[in-house]
């Protein structure tokens, strides 16, 4: 809605969810036994397992990457929201699709950032027993990881809005340029 112009609130949110409370809970039930079923697999082969499942698991997750806006987007269940997912990546970016890493590894770096700055922090308090100060420190690095979490968690999903919009209307989301947008991924050669 916001992409579109509009002002939604949270309650337009939470309406559309439940509005598609079963196709949601379809996927998360795919979603979780597929979870569950690379761990046996991962479990039970060792170092050989590992391998599939990382293998697998990177496959799932682009395959997946634009679920969630199909699942708002369009009126279909679980296993054609995915399908959706995999063809709009291939037909938009290609067989070989690679996913840009920038977010990941732009919030990756501020992470690290937080716990170095955090464990000197606490080993200074610490060194000089200051006990309370160090559990000061302490939560202050786990509430900035935790919003660090959550804010990459939003970025990360209006950025598959916008590249799902790219995908299904071959046009870019206002603020946005389609060059950019077409370079997300490897294009189709």
């Amino acid at each position: 809605m916001r992409l579109d112009g509009g002002a939604p609130t949270v309650r337009d949110g939470l309406r559309l969810a439940n509005s598609r409370f079963g196709t949601i809970l379809g996927y998360a039930i795919i979603s979780a036994t597929v979870g569950v079923i690379l761990r046996a697999i991962q479990e039970r082969l060792g170092f050989l397992g590992r391998f599939i499942t990382g293998l697998f698991g990177i496959l799932w997750n682009v395959a997946t990457f634009l679920v969630v806006p199909v699942l708002v987007a369009r009126d279909v269940g679980p296993v054609q929201s995915i399908k959706d997912s995999a063809g709009l990546l291939k037909s938009t970016w290609g067989e070989n699709v690679v996913g840009q890493v920038g977010l990941g590894f732009a919030f990756g770096v501020i992470q690290v950032a937080i716990i170095i700055g955090g464990l000197a922090a606490i080993g200074t308090a610490l060194a000089f027993e200051f006990t309370l100060l160090a559990f000061a420190f302490i939560v202050l690095v786990f509430v900035g990881l935790l919003a660090t979490l959550l804010f990459q968690s939003a970025m990360s999903g209006i950025y598959s809005a916008v590249l799902y919009r790219y995908a299904a209307n071959d046009e870019p989301t206002i603020g946005f340029d389609s060059d950019e947008l077409s370079a997300a991924f490897l294009p189709k050669k």
